[in-house]
């Protein structure tokens, strides 16, 4: 560790989680997020970074003066910035994972928050929790691009680690489908006419689960999973979802009623296709095979339609209503006029 650099104990940890770059974190991820965080004592003159190192750690600075300096070509150094209690220093480079190309010295003993905390780079944390890394990073991007709005648009569109990045944010870790959050996130950009939904919920989940536990329910949701994606896969457009609890479904644009409705039988058929599971404890101690089947509801939207959410709320509830009454069937959906 630089002699100019002392670590210190019990941070206070207030000031960064009001910060936008921890803005939409969950209490228990920001509770991990203070275990992977330190706070260091910087004396006047020593060097928080310097150029040429990589950028890992993002600073918040407590109490006292930073200023970053960037060294001329014909020989000196310009002072670029300046930083005082409260602000946040070399979130751009940490965003990147890029090389400084300046350095930070301190103007007087200064302390500061560093996350990650010594001994954890940024890679090392992205590998304990890729999904709290994945919404810090893209916190930070945002930040950058409100600050630069006159090419946020160019940044958006032609920065691949930003689209990257905005995908692992809505990814459901367990399935790899896209969760209902990217929906309302992106619909408006999204929806064009024709666009079909199809919806599934497997049934009679609660057996399999109740019989092998929850581990069983992943392993069949994965599988389930990988039936929506290969139908978006096939036809290299769409988008495979994971709605709420086990409701899945996939989404296509371009898409009129006769391939729809053929869309939505192939998943009903390969659903059903899907390899028996053994049950172990059954009340009546008999050995029996959990059988995949399930309840499918569709619609083209808009079809008469007020709104997309009119649209998917009414196709969710034939769905819920489906499955009630014992499910393994396809049913369309249309909005009634009143």
């Amino acid at each position: 560790m630089n002699d100019n650099i002392q670590q210190k104990g019990n941070p206070d940890l207030s000031a960064i989680f009001r910060s936008d770059l921890f803005s939409n974190l969950l209490p228990e991820e920001k509770e991990y997020i203070s275990y992977r965080t330190g706070s260091i004592l910087l004396r006047k003159g020593g060097l928080l970074f310097s150029p040429g190192k990589k950028a890992e750690h993002l600073f918040l600075l407590q109490e006292g003066l930073v200023r970053v300096l960037r060294s001329h070509e014909k020989g000196g150094d310009e002072e670029i910035a300046r930083f005082t209690s409260g602000d946040l220093i070399g979130d751009f480079d940490f965003a990147r994972g890029a090389e400084y190309d300046a350095q930070a010295e301190a103007l007087e003993d200064s302390s500061l928050i560093m996350f990650p905390g010594y001994g954890i780079t940024m890679d090392s944390f992205a590998t304990e929790a890729p999904h709290i890394m994945s919404k810090i990073l893209l916190n930070s991007a945002a930040m950058v691009i409100a600050r630069i709005k006159s090419t946020r648009k160019l940044i958006i569109q032609s920065m691949s680690w930003v689209q990257e990045l905005h995908r692992k944010i809505h990814e459901d870790p367990g399935t790899g489908l896209l969760k209902q959050s990217f929906l309302t996130e992106e619909i408006n950009r999204i929806l064009e006419n024709p666009m079909a939904l199809i919806m599934l919920k497997p049934d009679n989940f609660k057996v399999l689960v109740d019989d092998l536990g929850h581990e069983a329910g992943d392993r069949a949701m994965i599988k389930i999973a990988a039936l929506l994606k290969g139908i978006t896969r096939r036809l290299g457009r769409g988008w495979a979802l994971r709605f709420r609890s086990n409701e899945t479904g996939i989404l296509i644009n371009k898409c009129d009623e006769v391939q729809a409705e053929s869309l939505a039988h192939s998943l009903f058929d390969a659903v059903a296709a899907l390899p028996p599971v053994p049950l172990e404890h059954t009340r009546s101690k008999t050995k029996i095979n959990f059988t995949f089947s399930g309840s499918i509801a569709w619609g083209i939207w808009p079809g008469g339609s007020k709104s997309w959410d009119s649209f998917f709320e009414g196709t969710y509830q034939l769905l819920l209503d489906t499955w009630k009454e014992g499910g393994d069937r396809i049913v369309r959906y249309r909005e009634q006029s009143k």
